[in-house]
């Protein structure tokens, strides 16, 4: 790689190696050159001809297939310099490299044709890969709520402790967000469609001129294309480009994904702060450069630093979206350029380091169990006020009575540093009748994380395993994190 120019982070460091390929230059100008393939081939089968004459012949056809994917990127690169036009350059060199074909290349299309057709291919290729490593994360994060469905933790609301719930629930919690980003992402997978060829402004003028006013033929090119290039569909109208509201739906997709990643990597990073769970830390792994004890969450802080990226980057095609002008303008070209690769890229390096973190994350359960403790007769205080009323207290005054005492027992931990002598202080008040015993009996964790179990069983049944069922071709992907 040059070291003197600028390379993207996203090439060099997070995306994978086959997102790059999708969003490649090969990938590009190939796809380019099946499209014109795929519209000559059209033309060809609907009998365009002049003075009774087929205007293309197989030979031709053959002739373009032959070179499909050996791009000549000199002669297209030097074209360019002169005319100033990628698509016209690239139409040249690949007459170039096909002479008797030269002269049909691009019959009838405009350069959205291939410029606007290969953008939805790449896209929705993209987004292919996207919903496998989005179903893989869902897949690891419903494996690691079964394992750790009944071991209670501390919950948080306000990041205040509240009552307990169980580790796998909380990975639930996560996994459910995916779940709805992989709903979305399907739905527009499932309607994409492509632009088809629709000329300059979408009126198809130029194949009602080269198929002489044939109404019928006319609606078979854009079935056919999008046939040949493994679509259902083209848009049934279009300006010169497909709507770049097309655009805005895709990367909000991504945002979606995004924020989901974000959300699951802070709070594994604030589990890491309480040191209860970790993401994987590697033997020669360095937190550090000057505090070499330190084990920070970096793989967690580059999922919400990447998810940022992609959530802001989704403006891109929303603002162009909304500021084309008729049936074209230029203002999308260098934007589309940058914004719809990045998210891709962006959202596939989020994607294999949230993969990377749910397979290895650290549960330390001692850790989780001592915190709990620590907040568990707080949490007990309604229980242990049923148990006094059953052997006859009154429920008024035993209410004001824990309530003085859990006071007190905070104030204790808070400004004197000890540790939690709550129940110490209702076994040595009457009015509970209760034993330090009795009470410790109580502090069963178990009793106090509800229905997350079932909840967790529940969920892997009706959400996660149907997906698994549904993608099996898709599980078992690991991810590569090159830094």
């Amino acid at each position: 790689m040059p070291t003197d120019a600028y390379i993207s982070p996203l090439s060099e460091r997070y995306a994978s190696k086959e997102m790059q390929y999708i969003f490649s230059q090969d990938k590009k100008f190939t796809t380019w050159r099946k499209l014109w393939i795929a519209l000559a081939e059209t033309e060809m089968e609907l009998g365009l001809s002049q003075d009774g004459e087929p205007v293309i012949t197989k030979e031709q056809i053959d002739e373009l297939k032959e070179h499909q994917d050996d791009i000549n990127y000199d002669v297209a690169k030097a074209r360019e310099k002169e005319v100033r036009h990628d698509v016209m350059s690239h139409v040249y060199a690949y007459g170039v490299q096909c002479p008797k074909a030269a002269g049909i290349i691009h019959l009838g299309a405009t350069s959205c044709y291939v410029g606007d057709n290969t953008d939805i291919i790449v896209m929705r290729e993209a987004l292919k890969l996207v919903q496998k490593k989005l179903v893989c994360v869902i897949d690891e994060l419903g494996k690691f709520a079964d394992k750790y469905k009944e071991l209670p933790t501390l919950a948080f609301t306000h990041f205040q402790p509240a009552q307990p719930t169980t580790v796998g629930k909380r990975a639930t919690l996560w996994a459910q967000e995916f779940a709805m980003d992989l709903e979305d992402l399907e739905y527009v997978i499932s309607t994409l469609k492509l632009l088809g060829s629709k000329g300059t402004t979408g009126t198809q003028a130029s194949f009602l001129e080269l198929f002489n006013g044939d109404q019928e033929t006319i609606d078979k090119i854009d079935p056919m294309i999008a046939k040949k290039m493994g679509f259902e569909a083209c848009y049934p109208v279009s300006g010169q480009t497909y709507s770049r509201k097309v655009d805005t739906r895709v990367c909000n997709i991504l945002a979606g994904i995004a924020a989901s990643a974000h959300k699951m990597s802070n709070d594994i990073r604030l589990l890491q702060h309480l040191k209860e769970v970790e993401e994987p830390f590697e033997k020669n792994q360095i937190g550090s450069s000057a505090m070499a004890y330190k084990r920070n969450p970096m793989r967690s802080e580059r999922i919400a630093s990447l998810s940022r990226y992609v959530m802001i980057d989704a403006l891109n095609p929303a603002i162009t979206s909304a500021t084309q002008w008729f049936e074209r303008t230029l203002d999308d070209s260098a934007n589309k350029r940058l914004s719809i690769p990045e998210a891709f890229l962006a959202t596939d390096g989020v994607l294999d380091l949230c993969l990377n973190v749910v397979d290895g994350l650290v549960v330390n359960d001692k850790v989780i169990h001592k915190r709990l403790m620590s907040e568990l007769p707080f949490m007990a205080t309604e229980n242990i006020m049923m148990d006094a009323v059953k052997n006859g207290g009154n429920r008024q005054e035993l209410h004001e009575r824990i309530r003085q005492l859990s006071m007190e027992a905070g104030n204790n931990v808070k400004k004197e540093g000890l540790d939690n002598n709550l129940l110490e202080l209702i076994a040595a008040d009457e009015a509970f009748g209760m034993s330090l015993d009795e009470l410790e009996k109580a502090m069963d964790p178990s009793k106090y994380i509800g229905r997350s179990p079932i909840q967790v069983t529940k969920f892997i049944e009706t959400v996660i395993e149907p997906i698994r069922k549904t993608h099996k071709d898709m599980l078992g992907a690991s991810a590569e994190i090159n830094v």
